[in-house]
């Protein structure tokens, strides 16, 4: 029986201190909220650009940047800046009242949307993204009166909520709970690495299109009445490019194909950027490079660099004016809270005023260059691409580099936390995320602000894991 003492008791070491943490947690933390993969996972101390630091002050290069959500790098000091303002002038309100940041920040992103894609449309708040997602799932069914039925792709993942983990491909998400509405339908993505042999990663785009055009050929595919020319289903949630899918990206071709399907069955188009906005990819939002327009977006995450929880939409006028949407259609206490959308509001000030569109795309072709290399030198590395400084690893069997190699990975991920990886003489750990359809893709999203000596560094540390982990 663990007792009081244990939460203040001054330790005698880093060692006995991370003990003491680890067995309050273990008695009294619910796993439920986070992921145990390792037996005992990390207790960070403190975090700065690049870098989050142990007990010992070991230095670990974060490469994954907590999900996407610190692109402008760990303590960015002109954001942390623009919080204490905040907090020393209006650091609370009631979500009835109004303040300045959330009016003028609703208004940068619907402006900006309305440049990027031609439609004036308006933006609306919450706290994580999982949330923002259901409120779009809230609008969608509103403006298609009622329908509840959705597309979503295989692979896919928005949230892990009742409604989201329903538009979520994970069926380990929803096993235990049973359905609050409806499952989505999951459609193929062309994921070309694991896709049919001898077709071009265009060709496959087409043919995964075509699979789901085919579904409106006849009533008796189940989503489309010709009688009347109404589909059942109501919108298709799409990450441009797969997030916790393993940063899958798809030809070129691929969206402004299956946005013709959507638009002649007057089906809508909700594209989740999430994970993928706000420069992660080059572009302010992912779907930009693909050139069609979306007819919501739910954005969260990097919005304000982690500082403070902040997620929303934009949906165009006609789902979203106050005659269609009006006030109390969905609510929580802490939307657009202030301390939230100051730091939001001084974040786009910077990508605007700092060329990311640029610089993340040199980055990023600098660090997939480096990665090809990688995977010319090492048997376990089947694919590797990326767009931006979304970037993947996709690690395989060294017998034919095909076979997903899940327990390769965990391995590496175990390995990169001992901090033992050595450049210059000084010792480093490694911060990596899983993902994939497999759990056995390295789905790298470091800071925007990551130097190419930084990149060098990474590429010399993935060396060496790499050659590690590899079976002799």
């Amino acid at each position: 029986m663990l007792d009081r003492n244990m939460i203040t008791g001054a330790p005698t070491s880093a060692e006995a201190d991370r003990a003491r943490l680890h067995a309050l947690e273990n008695a009294y933390c619910s796993y439920g909220d986070t992921v145990h993969y390792t037996e005992f996972p990390k207790i960070f101390e403190r975090c700065e650009g690049s870098f989050m630091y142990d007990d010992e002050d070991r230095p670990f290069l974060d490469l994954q940047m907590w999900y996407s959500a610190v692109n402008f790098g760990y303590a960015n000091p002109r954001l942390n800046e623009a919080m204490r303002r905040q907090l020393d002038r209006l650091p609370q309100v009631a979500s009835q009242y109004l303040h300045r940041e959330k009016i003028e920040l609703a208004a940068e992103i619907a402006i900006g949307a309305q440049e990027r894609f031609g439609r004036k449309g308006r933006v609306h708040f919450n706290v994580g993204g999982a949330q923002a997602v259901e409120d779009s799932l809230k609008i969608v069914r509103n403006a298609c009166n009622g329908k509840s039925l959705m597309f979503a792709f295989e692979g896919g993942y928005h949230g892990r909520t009742l409604g989201a983990s329903a538009i979520t491909s994970s069926y380990r998400y929803r096993r235990r709970y049973g359905h609050f509405g409806e499952r989505a339908q999951f459609i193929e993505f062309p994921y070309h690495f694991r896709g049919p042999r001898g077709m071009t990663k265009e060709e496959y785009g087409v043919h995964c299109v075509r699979k789901f055009e085919r579904l409106f050929e006849s009533e008796y595919n189940g989503v489309w009445d010709p009688k009347v020319r109404q589909s059942e289903y109501a919108a298709f949630y799409v990450e441009p490019i797969q997030g916790t899918g393993g940063y899958v990206i798809p030809p070129a071709n691929f969206f402004p194909e299956l946005k013709r399907v959507l638009d002649k069955h007057g089906i809508l188009l909700v594209v989740d950027e999430i994970q993928m906005g706000f420069y992660r990819t080059g572009k302010l939002w992912s779907i930009e490079h693909f050139g069609v327009q979306p007819d919501v977006l739910v954005f969260g995450k990097a919005l304000t660099n982690g500082l403070n929880p902040l997620s929303g939409l934009w949906a165009r006028e006609e789902l979203i004016n106050p005659q269609i949407f009006p006030a109390g259609s969905t609510h929580s206490t802490f939307n657009a809270n202030p301390l939230g959308t100051a730091v939001a509001l001084e974040a786009m000030k910077m990508m605007k005023e700092e060329d990311f569109g640029a610089s993340v795309m040199d980055k990023g072709a600098y660090f997939l260059d480096g990665l090809k290399e990688l995977k010319a030198k090492h048997r376990i590395v089947g694919d590797v691409d990326g767009l931006g400084l979304a970037l993947r690893i996709e690690i395989c069997e060294p017998g034919d580099s095909y076979t997903p190699a899940k327990a390769l990975l965990d391995l590496m991920v175990d390995e990169a936390m001992k901090a033992d990886l050595v450049h210059g003489g000084e010792r480093y750990g490694l911060v990596l995320d899983v993902g994939g359809y497999h759990k056995n893709v390295i789905t790298l999203a470091p800071a925007l602000t990551i130097s190419h000596a930084e990149i060098d560094l990474a590429l010399a540390l993935l060396d060496q894991l790499f050659t590690q982990v590899t079976p002799r």
